[in-house]
C-alpha cells in the first residue's frame, strides 16, 4: 500500500481509504471487524467514518460505525498506527441544535465521537456538508478551538461547492484560523462534471487533498450491471438506474479492454484513473466482506498512462 500526503500537510495517508458507512447497516459487527482486519493487514492506515452512520437504517440511531471502529481499535491496540477521519453535521439528537455546524452542535458532537471511537483525538475532522443556517466563521472558530485543544489535528470538508470551499478558506485566512486541508467530493468516471467544473479549480489553487467517495459509481464501474441484462436487486438500484445508459456501458467496455492489457478488473481501472488525478490523496472504498475489499485493494499502486487516462476522459466526457 502506497501512502500520500494529505493535501499540503505533512500527514501521510494510505492511498486507499476504508469507508465505513456500511457498518451495522449492510455489514454486521463481526463482518465489520473482518473487513477492518483485512484492510489493516494489507497496509491500509486511513479510515473514514461519520457520526451519523448509520442513522437512516431502521433500528439504528447513528454512531454505530464509530462504535465498531472504537471497539476494534481497542482490541487491536493499533490507534497510533491509524489516520482516523470522522465527520460532523447530521442530526444526532432531538431539538433545534441536534444537527448543523453551530458551535453548540460541534462541541457536543466531537465529544460524543471521541467517546464512541475510544480515542482522545481525531486525525481529520470534517464538516459533512455545508450549514447555510450558521455563519462560516462560527463553524471555523469552533473547529479551530478543537485543533488548539488537541482533540482534532486537521480539518476537512465534504460536499462543498466551489464557492463554499473558497469562502471557507478565505475566511479562515482572514481570521488566522486553521483551514480545511482536504475535501471529500462525489467524484468518479460517471460523476465528473460537478466536481471538475466547480470544485477542482479551488482544490488546485489551494492545494487541498482530494478524497473522493463513491469512486466506483455505486458499483456500476465494477461491471456489476450489464447492458441488456436486468439489473440485480440492490438497495442502491434506484440511484444506479440513471447510470444505466449506452454511454456508460461503452465506458465500462473501455475499462474492461484497458484492464485486460494490465490484468486489472474494471473497478481497479476506475480507481486507477482517480489515483492518477492531480491532488489525489486517497480514494474511499467500502466493502461488506474481505473478499469485496480485495478487488479494491488490488488498485493500490496503480497509475494509468497518459494515453489510458485520455481514452477514459474522452469516453466519459460531459458536455462543455
Amino acid at each position: 500500500m502506497e501512502h500520500r500526503r494529505l493535501g499540503r500537510t505533512g500527514l501521510q495517508v494510505s492511498e486507499i481509504c476504508l469507508g465505513t458507512m456500511q457498518f451495522r447497516w449492510t455489514t454486521d459487527e463481526p463482518a465489520s471487524y473482518a473487513v477492518l482486519d483485512a484492510f489493516f493487514e494489507a497496509g491500509g492506515t486511513f479510515i473514514d467514518t461519520a457520526d451519523v452512520y448509520t442513522r437512516w437504517a431502521e433500528g439504528l440511531a447513528g454512531g454505530e460505525a464509530e462504535t465498531i471502529i472504537g471497539r476494534w481499535m481497542a482490541r487491536r491496540r493499533n490507534r497510533a498506527d491509524l489516520v482516523l477521519a470522522t465527520k460532523v453535521r447530521g442530526r444526532m439528537w432531538p431539538g433545534p441544535n441536534g444537527e448543523g455546524l453551530s458551535r453548540a452542535h460541534i462541541l457536543r458532537a466531537v465529544e460524543d465521537s471521541l467517546r464512541r471511537l475510544q480515542t482522545d483525538y481525531v486525525d481529520l475532522y470534517q464538516t459533512h456538508s455545508p450549514d447555510l443556517n450558521t455563519p462560516i466563521d462560527e463553524t471555523l472558530r469552533a473547529l479551530d478551538d478543537l485543533v488548539h485543544q488537541g482533540k482534532v489535528r486537521y480539518l476537512g470538508c465534504s460536499n462543498y461547492n466551489g464557492y463554499q470551499l473558497m469562502e471557507a478558506i478565505l475566511v479562515a485566512r482572514h481570521f488566522g484560523l486553521h483551514e480545511f486541508v482536504s475535501i471529500q467530493p462525489h467524484y468518479s468516471l460517471v460523476e465528473r462534471e460537478n466536481f471538475e467544473r466547480h470544485v477542482r479549480p479551488v482544490v488546485s489553487q489551494f492545494g487541498l487533498g482530494l478524497i473522493p467517495y463513491s469512486p466506483l459509481g455505486r458499483g456500476f464501474l465494477t461491471g456489476k450491471y450489464r447492458r441488456g441484462t436486468p439489473p440485480p436487486a440492490s438497495r442502491r438500484l434506484g440511484s444506479v438506474q440513471r447510470l444505466l445508459t449506452d454511454k456508460n456501458f461503452d465506458l465500462l467496455d473501455q475499462l474492461e479492454a484497458l484492464g485486460r492489457a494490465r490484468g486489472a478488473t474494471p473497478g481497479q481501472m476506475a480507481l486507477g484513473w482517480l489515483l492518477s488525478q492531480p491532488n489525489l490523496s486517497a480514494v474511499i472504498v467500502g466493502a461488506n466482506t474481505p473478499e469485496q475489499l480485495a478487488d479494491s485493494l488490488g488498485a493500490a499502486g496503480l497509475r494509468l498512462s497518459e494515453t489510458e487516462c485520455q481514452a477514459l476522459d474522452e469516453r466519459s466526457a460531459y458536455d462543455n
